[in-house]
């Protein structure tokens, strides 16, 4: 873990996380919403936004960390299938979600729609937030794995 924090891999490192939350906000089209913030603040679960935005920054710096690790561990040659897959996994749930899954219909949903099946995160009991979290558990799930 401490080649992560030595200088090339640090450039990695924060370059990842910016395109991950970059891409995000371009997916889940946050940027749009963010326009219309004040316009409906009174309307707004302020809680559960910015929860929603610490979690997509959590998912950013598990992504990140998960992927200069995973080229590391692939440097020196060990085994990280498994850890690997755990991560794409977390990445793609991630971006699956977006920044605000409840204000969004994000990728999944929209697959779901292309088969006639109506969803939305908003639909869940925590509006998409327990996904958040199960990507979160995913991500951690394969550093714990890597570190092995």
């Amino acid at each position: 873990m401490k080649q992560i924090i030595q200088k090339p891999y640090w450039y990695w490192l924060l370059g990842i996380f910016i395109i991950y939350i970059g891409l995000n906000v371009y997916i889940s089209e946050f940027y749009i919403t963010a326009q219309y913030l004040s316009t409906y603040a009174n309307q707004i679960h302020w809680g559960k936004l910015i929860l929603g935005m610490v979690f997509t920054v959590v998912i950013g710096a598990l992504v990140s960390v998960n992927m200069v690790s995973g080229y590391i561990r692939w440097k020196e040659r060990q085994q990280i299938k498994k850890s690997g897959a755990l991560a794409c996994a977390g990445t793609i749930g991630g971006l699956a979600t977006g920044v605000c899954s409840s204000c969004v219909t994000s990728v999944f949903p929209l697959v779901l729609g292309l088969f006639g099946v109506s969803f939305s995160w908003v639909s869940l009991p925590f509006q998409g937030l327990e996904v958040q979290v199960l990507m979160i558990g995913l991500l951690a799930g394969s550093l714990w794995w890597m570190g092995k």
